[in-house]
């Protein structure tokens, strides 16, 4: 275990003939993880990253939400929705009225 002033533990693991790990005590409480809690884990880039359920959830909500506005998209999808159908209903409108 090694850490530098400034920065999070460090640890080499080493998997057991089973495949199972063992995360040290100094990076599960650097990390926030408690015991019983579920952690989703995936390979991002050859690195293997362990993240709360609902850490992960912000986070791709915040990554969705920066893509549409990217992408030109104002508001949510709800507020486009509304957007459509109003926009629907005054061309309605507007075909309804005799000339």
């Amino acid at each position: 275990m090694s850490t530098l002033p400034g920065e999070a533990p460090r640890a080499e693991l080493s998997a057991t003939p089973d495949g199972r790990l063992t995360i040290p005590v100094q990076v599960r409480r650097a990390a926030g993880i408690t015991p019983g809690q579920t952690l989703v884990v995936y390979v991002d880039d050859g690195r293997v990253v362990l993240e709360e359920r609902g850490h992960l959830l912000a986070r791709l909500q915040d990554e969705a939400i920066a893509a549409a506005a990217a992408a030109g998209h104002a508001g949510g999808a709800v507020d486009e929705l509304l957007a459509d159908r109003r926009a629907e209903a005054t061309r309605d409108r507007v075909d309804e009225e005799p000339f």
